[in-house]
């Protein structure tokens, strides 16, 4: 799969999605400071799933309408970058097929698909 990773949620778990197969976007390596509207348009118009744990991209799909091919909000309460990829293990094992344009929030318990 494809997937961008947004700047807050770390290189930890870019890293992480590579070993595991995936192709990878990591804002934190490849384009610190990028601003939210920049990376939206980007995992838009490429083809990325956008993997983050800033809300804003809430506001910016569902106020803004920004098209989207994806995305995995992280709403955890331990952000280490260990239970990060504890819960996109869990995520990608039950869920993987369900990631593309769907827009996912993501606790440590729980997987709700929003509707977009």
């Amino acid at each position: 799969m494809r997937f961008l990773v947004d700047e807050c949620t770390g290189p930890a778990v870019a890293e992480w999605l590579r070993r595991q197969g995936h192709t990878v976007f990591s804002v934190y390596e490849q384009a610190r400071g990028m601003d939210d509207d920049a990376v939206i348009q980007k995992a838009a118009t490429e083809d990325w799933i956008l993997i983050t744990n800033d809300k804003d991209f809430g506001d910016k799909v569902y106020r803004e309408h920004r098209p989207h091919k994806g995305v995995v909000l992280l709403r955890l309460e331990d952000e280490r970058a260990g239970v990060k990829i504890k819960t996109l293990e869990q995520l990608l094992e039950h869920y993987a097929d369900r990631l593309a344009n769907n827009f996912v929030v993501v606790t440590e318990t729980r997987v709700r698909f929003a509707h977009t």
